[in-house]
């Protein structure tokens, strides 16, 4: 039986080893490998795997073709639902999404859905498969605000229907998140990003970097003057929180977002590039998301002893179990139910360390999670050069204070509805815009949504 086939491991880089470098942390797997679970799936009518995707890949088809040895067919067969396969394969969190629903899972390891797509999307890209043509024009153009996910999901889907669709990115290369804020060691950039970033252009999409939009060109100009008929928004959430604490203006003291960004996007790490970036010998990133376990193990890398402080405990860590496993791996010092209140300085306002309290679980809070509260008189401090601060970011103000029409919510977020239509006709949204940081692949699914609603609204006009 199928079933009774244990789930093939996946090889990975020696922790001590890979704790000094940025090179990608899993091998993943070679043909014979991926064979192998490819021959686990049980291939249900009813595949509870492709309802719990948010980009609905049709997962037991791909898998099919895999097991008979075409490949290439597989990697088309992902195609039709997206282009990014190998960035999903690697950062999706399949073990909530699809192999959270595997058949499989119930009693035993869910099928490595993530594994294979990675494996089949790599094979692709290195054996040059050609994965779809581009469209004939149907006359329409639309315009993409935002390289990342969710802006490349978009224009994908419509370049598909016809539609001649310019993407406007605000860095000077395209990829949004997936560039500046996933590290080389889980998302290598030239071998993974950037060609997936080219199959959306060889759909005829084309990408304008260097754009801020709200400043170079307003949405407004977008429409009224360049003659886009619609806008989709996915310029994400890149505004970065802060607790409100004493000492988080010290020099030594950086959100994530900059930290990562300097790092991925700035080469920091790389002594070719003149972009260093400071970690002194011991950084505490304040945090638990999967953003907080990428900061603390660049700064393992960057040569620092490196702490994740944490609020609650680790059972309440929203970090995918994966990475959580490979920071600990890594030497990374987990020290939870412990919250800052305080960040130290010398008398040139430099950090020296942060000030903390311990803490105890109480009752469970608005989204189900037990409640830390704070035990008096359990103050102690962790001497430190550097702290990160972790804690989620909102999206940039830009665009919808210089769009008239366009409303946010008490968040900043943008208003949009399920199919992403905001409260300006013509303008769509979707991904970290809308709904605060996410996962590339919830974004995604967003920019597949809204590129339906935009096509049945131009459709309707025509």
């Amino acid at each position: 039986m199928a079933n009774k086939i244990p789930r093939v491991p996946v090889r990975e880089q020696d922790p001590k080893v890979r704790a000094t470098n940025f090179e990608e942390v899993c091998y993943g797997y070679d043909l014979g490998e991926a064979t192998l679970e490819a021959t686990r799936c049980l291939g249900c009518k009813k595949p509870r795997c492709v309802e719990a995707c948010p980009v609905s890949v049709r997962i037991p088809d791909f898998i099919h073709r895999l097991v008979e040895g075409d490949v290439a067919a597989a990697a088309r067969v992902i195609a039709q639902d997206s282009l990014l396969p190998s960035v999903c394969g690697r950062v999706c969190p399949q073990e909530t999404q699809c192999e959270g629903a595997c058949i499989l899972g119930v009693k035993g390891e869910p099928v490595a859905i993530g594994k294979l797509e990675r494996f089949v999307g790599d094979w692709g890209r290195e054996n040059q498969v050609k994965l779809a043509e581009p469209a004939a024009h149907n006359g329409h153009n639309v315009a993409v605000i935002g390289s990342g996910p969710a802006g490349l999901a978009c224009a994908a889907d419509l370049a598909k229907l016809g539609y001649e669709v310019t993407i406007f990115e605000v860095l000077h290369r395209p990829g949004g998140v997936l560039q500046y804020g996933i590290p080389e060691f889980r998302l290598p950039k030239k071998t993974v990003v950037e060609p997936e970033v080219e199959n959306v252009r060889k759909l005829g999409v084309k990408i304008e970097t260097d754009v801020v939009v709200g400043r170079t060109v307003t949405v407004d100009q977008l429409m009224d003057e360049e003659g886009f008929e619609a806008v989709f928004i996915g310029s994400g959430a890149g505004l970065p929180r802060f607790m409100g604490i004493p000492g988080e203006n010290l020099n030594g003291v950086v959100s994530a977002n900059e930290f990562l960004t300097r790092t991925n996007l700035m080469h920091a790490y790389d002594e070719q590039y003149d972009t260093p970036i400071y970690t002194g010998d011991r950084v505490v990133v304040v945090g638990g998301g999967n953003v907080a376990m990428d900061a603390v193990r660049t700064a393992k890398r960057l040569g620092a002893e490196s702490f994740i402080v944490y609020r609650r405990s680790e059972a309440e860590l929203p970090a995918r179990r994966e990475e959580v496993h490979h920071a600990k791996e890594e030497g990374i010092d987990f020290r939870m139910l412990t919250n800052p209140v305080e960040i130290l300085s010398d008398e040139r306002g430099w950090v020296t360390g942060i000030k903390c309290v311990r803490m105890e679980l109480g009752e469970p809070d608005a989204s189900g999670r037990r409640s830390p509260v704070e035990i008096a008189g359990s103050e102690f401090e962790i001497p430190c050069d550097v702290v990160i601060m972790a804690l989620g970011t909102s999206p940039n103000p830009l665009i919808a204070a210089t769009t008239p029409g366009l409303e946010v919510n008490r968040r900043g977020c943008l208003e949009a509805g399920d199919d992403g239509a905001t409260t300006r006709e013509g303008v769509f949204a979707g991904g970290d815009a809308v709904t605060g940081a996410a996962t590339v692949i919830l974004a995604m699914g967003a920019g597949r949504k809204a590129a339906q609603a935009i096509d049945n609204y131009i459709q309707s006009k025509a």
